[in-house]
C-alpha cells in the first residue's frame, strides 16, 4: 500500500511539471512560426493584390506617377477586356452622348473614352477553352494516373523501377525541346488547334505527375485492406474500387489540383500548337494590345478572370488537399 502511494501520484504531478516547463516555449515557437507564415503569405499577395488595384484603375490612374493607391474605381478594364469597340466620329459621339442614359453600363464606360462597343471579344472563348482543355486533360491524367499507381503499387511488375524512372524522365523533358516535332506531327494528323490534340498532349505531360504522386499515396494504403476485402469475396476490381479509392481520395484530390493547375496556367504549348480554335486564355492575356498603347487595365482584369477559377477549386478542396499533402507524414 505505501509502494502504491508513493508511486501512484508522482507520475501526473511529474508530468504536470514538465508539461508546464515545456509550454511557454513550444507556444513561443508556435507564435514565431505562425508570425513567419503570415509574412511570407503577405509577400506573395503583393503582386495580386497590385493586379486586383489595376483592374478596377482607370487609364491615366494606371500610369499616374506614382503609382495611386487611393483612386475612383472603374470597370474600364473589364470593358476593354471582353468587347471590341472602335473610336466614334464627333457627329456619332454627340448623338450617343445625347442618349447615353439608353445605354448599358458598359456602353456608357466605352463612351466616355470616345468609343463605341462593335461585340464581344475573343477573350471568353479563350478563357472556355481554358476549362475545356484544362479541365478534360486533368480529369483524364487522374483517371489513367490511378490505375497506372495502383498497377505499380500492388504488382511485380518486371522492370518497375525502370518505367517509373521513364514515365519521370518525361516531366523533366523542356516543352521547347519538342515542340517543333509535336508541331509537325499535329499538323499531319489533323490535331493542330484542336481541343482534342490539346487535351491528349497535357494529359501526356501530366500523367508523371499524377503517377508518381499518387503511387506514394497507395503505398500508404496498407495492403491488409484488400486482401481482407479478397478474402470476402470481392473481386480485384472491387476491392479497389471500394476500398483503395476512398482510402486514397486525399491523395487524388491534391494531385488533381497539382495538374489542374499545370494544365491551366501551360503557356508555351499553348502559345505553338494553337492558333485560333483552341487557343487558352494564357497567351491572350501576354498578347493582348490596346488601341494607342497597352491598355494595363484590361490585362490585369483578364489575369483576374483567370485565376479566379483556380482559386474556387483551390478552395472547395483545400481540405482534401492539406490531408493529401500530408498524407504517411506519420505512421503509427
Amino acid at each position: 500500500m505505501a509502494s502504491f502511494a508513493e508511486t501512484g501520484p508522482r507520475t501526473p504531478v511529474t508530468e504536470g511539471i514538465r508539461v508546464d516547463k515545456v509550454h511557454p516555449r513550444a507556444r513561443l515557437l508556435r507564435n514565431i512560426r505562425a508570425i513567419l507564415v503570415v509574412v511570407v503569405a503577405l509577400i506573395g499577395l503583393v503582386p495580386v493584390f497590385a493586379m486586383g488595384l489595376t483592374a478596377f484603375k482607370s487609364r491615366a490612374d494606371v500610369v499616374s506617377v506614382p503609382p495611386q493607391l487611393i483612386f475612383e474605381p472603374t470597370l474600364e478594364g473589364f470593358v476593354f477586356l471582353l468587347t471590341e469597340r472602335s473610336q466614334m466620329s464627333a457627329s456619332a459621339l454627340a448623338t450617343a452622348q445625347a442618349n447615353e442614359e439608353e445605354l448599358s453600363l458598359f456602353e456608357r464606360i466605352a463612351l466616355e473614352n470616345g468609343q463605341r462597343i462593335n461585340g464581344p471579344s475573343d477573350f471568353v472563348t479563350r478563357l472556355r477553352n481554358s476549362l475545356i482543355i484544362a479541365g478534360g486533360s486533368t480529369i483524364l491524367s487522374v483517371v489513367l494516373g490511378v490505375f497506372a499507381a495502383y498497377a505499380f503499387s500492388r504488382f511485380d511488375i518486371p522492370g518497375k523501377d525502370d518505367l517509373m524512372f521513364f514515365i519521370l524522365s518525361t516531366r523533366m523533358l523542356p516543352a521547347v525541346v519538342v515542340a517543333v516535332p509535336l508541331f509537325l506531327m499535329f499538323r499531319q494528323i489533323g490535331l493542330h488547334d484542336t481541343h482534342l490534340g490539346m487535351i491528349i498532349l497535357y494529359t501526356v505531360f501530366n500523367l508523371s505527375l499524377t503517377v508518381w504522386l499518387l503511387k506514394g499515396f497507395i503505398d500508404e494504403i496498407p495492403r491488409e485492406y484488400e486482401e481482407a476485402a479478397l478474402v470476402d469475396g470481392y473481386t480485384r476490381m472491387q476491392a479497389f474500387f471500394k476500398i483503395v479509392l476512398p482510402q486514397a481520395a486525399t491523395g487524388i484530390a491534391a494531385t488533381t489540383v497539382f495538374s489542374l493547375i499545370f494544365a491551366w496556367n501551360e503557356y508555351a504549348f499553348a502559345l505553338m500548337m494553337t492558333s485560333n480554335n483552341a487557343r487558352t486564355a494564357p497567351p491572350a492575356i501576354a498578347t493582348m494590345l490596346g488601341r494607342g498603347g497597352i491598355e494595363w487595365s484590361a490585362i490585369a482584369a483578364g489575369t483576374l478572370a483567370f485565376l479566379i477559377p483556380v482559386v474556387i477549386v483551390i478552395f472547395a478542396l483545400r481540405q482534401h488537399l492539406l490531408r493529401g499533402v500530408t498524407f504517411g507524414a506519420i505512421r503509427k
